[in-house]
């Protein structure tokens, strides 16, 4: 049965130490009155005193109230008649009087003396105060939730979500089916383990969701959990490791144990590369912290029985740095890879995050689908949520079609920033650069299609942008669409060329990306005729990092890397060739797109197309 948490407030803390305050003055702290020495001398000549502890420090015992009413001043006596005893007791402080225990002996007053010790007075002092603090700041801490006291640090920090808790199905997760359908096998064998045991089969001890960031792993795990409804376990591999030596470890351990006592389980565990990289690659060497959890993990992993219905997911980004003894079959035997979603997948995605969100009837998610190449899950929930937002700004009944577009451009190139102040000589230069992008791609037939041009600055440095929208999902390139990629990356810096003679820095971002992708035609693709068939960069894993690492080296001569560097150049030489070319052809169509680029600072498809079709006759014939 799920155990309900109790929520802590202040409020409980307050009425405990009110009421441990009145027990304490009423009915556990005695009435002792404090009196001074002459009264106390006083009053054992009136024969008041009944009786008497000598200490080495202080005198205490029990006097009559009747001969207090004669030495206490009146606001001291009406304290003494409401509590109404006959006797009292008191205190006083010694001080050196040879003559006392002849006058007590005279008084007939019974006295003893007192052994004062000095480890009582420290207990006091020092170690029950402390005693207190350390208990009600371990009070505190449990009732924050914040990380468990020093007798805790090695308990493992889990989140456990029983049965229905995770709220997220299968239902919920769309345009990654066939990782979906991998992973529906686990649900199968967790409700129905007899139908896998028969024929003597086990089931993986650990699945390992691997793909690029936003696209759904812990979304998918999630799932699993909620249509097994069984116990899920969910945890970061960072939360393993603590800067106290075997703390992660000690983790680990419980962990698993949590576990196997709730069996059957899901245990998930998150950014599993913080806990699993490779070992003997860290600067400082050593058996570290972090070496001492993961191998604890593959102790752990070996030691289990999947027959228990326990399941081990975990994901990452990063496969490449992931330990090989990881990955061997019998720990994460199974790699589920979830890419980016295509058209279709996008569309999906967006109809599960459309559900909460009012549409206009003219929105059609197949479009907004076309127009994000590339986003994954997170980026689509997050572009509809964008949407939504300027929908409401505006006081709109339902999100409309134009509120999508306002939110890509926010979301692909930046906020859209109208008061920047620019002077008109940098503005027609940013309107010559864009006009350069848009004509070399509507020139390149394997370019992807201008949708708009912009000259109004965005995000933080750029000043204008043209988009391109692909008219369908792309996996293999061919060296000709390469070029053409090329071509239309140099024309705004060719086009700034022609017309001033001059260039400017608003080229940079461009040249970068010209640059990476000559280079990657030369040295992954193998598309140059002088180095013929290889490849001289470490193979890219399917998140887009390089699979050798911060480990990676050269594996070329600096000969080679000369002749590498020559290709490049030839390459990006030709196709500035090839863009001057095509631009100063068509000059006169740079220079009316120029012109109602500043009239109007933006362009849509349509208006551009009608332009070049309005200078279809107006090009000029060049060498």
């Amino acid at each position: 049965m799920e155990k309900r948490e109790q929520q802590f407030s202040l409020w409980y803390f307050i009425v405990v130490l009110f009421i441990l305050m009145t027990i304490q003055n009423f009915f556990i702290s005695a009435q002792v009155q404090n009196l001074s020495y002459s009264d106390f001398k006083t009053l054992l000549k009136k024969k008041k005193i009944v009786e008497v502890t000598v200490g080495k420090s202080q005198i205490s015992g029990r006097v009559l109230t009747e001969g207090l009413r004669e030495v206490l001043p009146e606001n001291k006596i009406a304290g003494l008649e409401k509590n109404g005893a006959e006797e009292h007791r008191f205190t006083t402080i010694r001080i050196d009087d040879p003559g006392l225990t002849q006058e007590l002996e005279a008084a007939n007053v019974r006295f003893t003396g007192k052994l004062e010790s000095t480890w009582i007075t420290v207990l006091l002092s020092w170690i029950i105060p402390a005693v207190i603090f350390f208990a009600i700041w371990s009070f505190f801490m449990r009732r924050m939730g914040a990380a468990s006291g020093v007798m805790e640090i090695g308990k493992n920090k889990a989140k456990i979500y029983i049965e229905k808790e995770t709220g997220v199905t299968f239902d919920d997760v769309a345009g990654i089916d066939e990782a979906r359908e991998e992973l529906m096998e686990v649900v199968s064998f967790l409700k129905n383990p007899e139908q896998y045991r028969r024929l003597g089969g086990n089931i993986p001890k650990g699945v390992l969701l691997v793909g690029a960031p936003g696209t759904g792993k812990t979304l998918l795990a999630k799932a699993v959990a909620g249509e097994a409804k069984v116990p899920f376990f969910t945890m970061s591999g960072s939360d393993f490791v603590e800067m106290f030596v075997g703390v992660g470890a000690a983790r680990v351990r419980d962990l698993f144990s949590q576990a196997e006592k709730k069996a059957p389980c899901i245990i998930f565990i998150d950014e599993l590369d913080a806990m699993g990289k490779a070992r003997g690659i860290s600067p400082v060497g050593g058996n570290d912290e972090r070496e001492q959890t993961l191998n604890q993990l593959l102790v752990q992993m070996d030691g289990f029985d999947t027959n228990k219905g326990v399941i081990i997911l975990a994901a990452t980004n990063r496969p490449e740095i992931l330990d090989p003894a990881l990955l061997r079959p019998g720990r994460f035997d199974r790699h589920v890879a979830i890419d980016r979603p295509d058209v279709k997948g996008r569309e999906k995605i967006l109809k599960v995050h459309a559900k909460k969100i009012t549409l206009s009837d003219e929105v059609k998610l197949l479009d907004i689908a076309a127009k994000t190449p590339g986003f994954v899950g997170a980026d689509l929930a997050n572009l509809l949520n964008e949407a939504a937002l300027l929908a409401a700004r505006k006081g709109k009944a339902s999100v409309e079609m134009s509120d999508f577009d306002t939110a890509i451009d926010r979301i692909v190139a930046g906020l859209e920033k109208k008061n920047r102040v620019i002077n008109p000589q940098e503005k027609e230069t940013v309107a010559y650069h864009e006009s350069g992008h848009a004509i070399v791609a509507m020139s390149r037939k394997q370019a992807d299609p201008v949708s708009k041009v912009s000259i109004i600055p965005r995000g933080i440095a750029a000043l204008g942008y043209t988009q391109q929208l692909p008219t369908e999902d792309r996996y293999l390139l061919k060296k000709t669409e390469l070029l053409d990629r090329l071509d239309v990356l140099l024309g705004g810096r060719v086009a700034e060329e022609l017309v001033y003679g001059d260039i400017s820095t608003g080229a940079q971002n461009d040249l970068q990306r010209a640059t990476d992708l000559s280079r990657h035609m030369i040295m992954q693709y193998g598309m140059s005729e002088h180095l013929g068939l290889v490849t001289f960069e470490a193979p890219i894993s399917p998140t887009g990092f390089n699979m050798m690492g911060a480990q990676g080296k050269k594996e070329y001569s600096e000969k080679t890397a000369e002749t590498i560097d020559g290709e490049i150049q030839k390459i990006l030489e030709k196709a500035h060739a090839r863009v001057k070319k095509t631009l100063s052809q068509k000059r006169a169509l740079l220079e009316a797109l120029k012109n109602h680029l500043l009239e109007k600072e933006v362009i849509e498809r349509a208006e551009l197309e009608a332009l070049i079709k309005a200078h279809a006759n107006d090009t000029v014939e060049t060498d």
